[in-house]
């Protein structure tokens, strides 16, 4: 599952409106259902999302970073 997969589910189940969830993370509703109906968010407000829904992006464990060109 991707990162974005994991918090539409995560938004799906957390029993909040999409209002209740832009009032709390300042997030626009109209960007919230723009990414439950198939459209990505940008950087800050996949945190903002994840940081509401109390997730936490880990490393699976044996993977390694890739290098830097």
């Amino acid at each position: 599952m991707t990162l974005t997969e994991a918090l539409r589910v995560a938004l799906e189940r957390c029993g909040e409106t999409r209002y209740a969830v832009s009032k709390a993370t300042g997030i626009p509703e109209s960007v919230l259902s723009r990414f439950i109906h198939g459209d990505y968010l940008r950087g800050r407000n996949m945190d903002r999302l994840a940081d509401y829904l109390g997730m936490e992006l880990k490393a699976k464990a044996g993977r390694k970073a890739r290098k830097e060109r």
